[in-house]
């Protein structure tokens, strides 16, 4: 799958994952492939995504998600 979270200033990351867990306004939930399509408001905590055999994590404020043909873009406002 590929991965993209991005703000108004940066690119955080861009590149392909096995899986990401995100922190929706709803609760945590994990995107796999083949998910179906999704939008959905973050809140603040971690995004964690999966590498080839690295786990990644970036802190974010809040934003929205778009999961569709296994493509995943996450709009944040900042992000560590």
């Amino acid at each position: 799958m590929k991965l993209e979270i991005v703000s108004p200033e940066k690119v955080y990351f861009s590149g392909d994952v096995a899986l990401v867990t995100l922190p929706g306004k709803l609760g945590q939930f994990t995107v796999l492939e083949n998910h179906a399509p999704i939008i959905s408001l973050l809140s603040k905590g971690s995004v964690i995504y999966k590498t080839n055999a690295e786990e990644q994590h970036i802190e974010i404020n809040g934003g929205f998600a778009e999961v569709n043909n296994n493509s995943i873009i996450v709009c944040v406002e900042h992000a560590k």
